[in-house]
């Protein structure tokens, strides 16, 4: 999640198939994120044009035929390169089918994160796209239009019955500097011994694929990152990890358009679309990120 606090709460997951590839195989370590053979792609969807949703496009995108998309990479699954360099994720899949719906082709800018929502509102990019959480303070100078809800979620090895309310003394992963690490799991250990059990011990790696190497391996009971994080890492574990209780703290993902651009409800409704016929859900099931699915596309649902 990339709060109004921080501009990445959750961890970027760099090289993570390399990562779990050495600690299931013990392979050789690569920095290629998608190196491995059971790498997830980009989903090959047939999407439909609808001609109603295209006509509330604004007529400069609609006649330009692009949408201009500043995205800040890499954040895993969301938004990250393929080993040619190409953007990738669930977001990009998503966005690419909203694209197909209003009639128009996203095209895919990088840019430091702090910079997207400034160049939306000067219009250099039609609509952020970089798992921008949507704030009542971020809504005072963009409009948002939610397609996502994030929050945080525990994993654990197999079968390992870890309850996140109730992990005093057992050791638990994080990345360093994330809400996991600063805010939500020394909660939980002060609550632990506020009632007079273990704490849990916090085991801090700078990078996430690093957390959850070591949960793969064992060195670790547990893993706590930011809901989609988690998702994608247990579904590229291939059975090895599974969620450890539900997903809890969240709130929504947004895409920043500019205030009172006829573009956010075009893209509502686009969202909507793809909702209501299914293609949402498998592009999310695709990525390994459907329980963060939400069943209603709004324009500001800020929850804070």
């Amino acid at each position: 999640m990339r709060s109004a606090k921080s501009s990445r709460i959750g961890a970027v997951l760099v090289a993570l198939v390399a990562m779990l590839a050495l600690a299931l195989s013990g392979c050789s370590n690569t920095d290629d994120e998608s190196s491995s053979s059971g790498d997830v792609g980009p989903i090959n969807l047939e999407v439909a044009k609808v001609d109603d949703i295209a006509a509330a496009v604004p007529a400069d995108v609609r006649d330009s035929g692009t949408l201009t998309v500043g995205v800040n990479v890499p954040y895993s699954p969301n938004e990250f390169k393929s080993s040619s360099g190409e953007i990738i994720g669930f977001d990009v899949d998503l966005m690419t089918a909203i694209g197909q719906v209003i009639g128009v082709t996203p095209e895919f800018k990088e840019s430091e994160f702090d910079k997207i929502i400034p160049a939306v509102q000067q219009g250099t990019y039609d609509v952020g796209m970089s798992s921008f959480t949507d704030s009542e303070e971020r809504e005072k100078q963009v409009d948002f239009v939610t397609y996502y809800s994030a929050g945080v979620q525990w994993a654990q090895q197999k079968g390992a019955g870890i309850d996140p309310n109730n992990a005093c003394g057992k050791r638990v992963a994080v990345q360093a500097t994330t809400v996991e690490d600063t805010d939500e799991v020394p909660a939980k250990s002060k609550a632990c011994t506020d009632a007079g059990k273990p704490a849990i011990t916090k085991v801090k790696f700078d990078s996430q694929d690093e957390a959850v190497n070591a949960l793969v391996l064992g060195k670790v009971d547990a893993m706590s990152a930011d809901s989609p994080v988690t998702a994608y890492a247990i579904k590229k574990s291939e059975g090895a990890l599974e969620p450890a209780g539900p997903v809890f703290a969240s709130a929504p993902y947004g895409y920043p358009v500019k205030k009172g651009s006829p573009l956010a409800e075009a893209l509502r409704q686009a969202v909507q679309h793809l909702i209501d016929n299914g293609q949402y859900r498998e592009i999310a099931e695709h990525w390994g990120v459907q329980a963060g699915t939400i069943p209603t596309a709004v324009i500001n649902g800020a929850v804070s």
